[in-house]
């Protein structure tokens, strides 16, 4: 009687344990997400390289710069100015350039797949000599990115890359070259003399 009493004991003392160890770890990774969610989105804005390799068959990579409500990508084929009011989107193999209100859904088909609301998932953490991964799982009846692995520098503190599952696809986001701060909001104006042959479409 007192064994199974002292084995119970135990059992609940480790049940408790390994539950605050969970929730301190999903407590940690949450702040590291915080952390560096808002390096690279905070209102300082950053800078940043990127590869994608979505399932092996589309793969691009570019530059893209983000500062509040602004932002700019350019890549091989494809472009985009965002400067807060206006969004300009570039085709270079189409050469045209399309016009929207920033804020418009139809500026990105895609755009909608990809949001992202923190407190709509997950989160845990493990931890090497080098780096810190930070698993998130979305919460259920979330609809879009449903998985997210992300992996951080430990001595930087920057992203290093991303894989996500979006539906049942998985895409894989090499990132470097990545800055935070001293973001000049010169960088999101469209330099339209540089584009002056493509055809403009007003879409607002």
């Amino acid at each position: 009687m007192r064994k199974s009493y002292l084995l119970l004991i135990l059992f609940l003392t480790l049940t408790l344990t390994i539950t605050a160890q969970k929730k301190n770890s999903s407590t940690q990774a949450r702040q590291l997400f915080d952390k560096t969610y808002n390096m690279v989105f905070g209102p300082q804005g950053s800078s940043l390289h990127y590869h994608v390799n979505i399932i092996g068959v589309y793969k691009t990579e570019g530059d893209i710069i983000y500062k509040g409500n602004k932002s700019k990508f350019e890549e091989a084929r494809y472009a985009s100015w965002n400067n807060g009011t206006t969004y300009y989107k570039v085709d270079k193999k189409k050469k045209t350039v399309e016009l929207y209100d920033p804020n418009s859904p139809n500026r990105d088909k895609y755009a909608s797949k990809f949001v992202f609301v923190p407190d709509n998932y997950t989160y845990a953490m493990t931890t090497s000599e080098k780096e810190q991964t930070i698993t998130i799982e979305a919460k259920k009846g979330v609809d879009g990115i449903k998985h997210v692995k992300a992996v951080i520098d430990r001595k930087t503190g920057a992203p290093t890359s991303l894989h996500i599952k979006i539906f049942m696809f998985w895409t894989t986001i090499k990132i470097n070259n990545f800055h935070s701060g001293d973001i000049n909001d010169k960088v999101f104006t469209f330099p339209k003399e540089r584009f002056k042959k493509y055809t403009f479409s007003d879409k607002r």
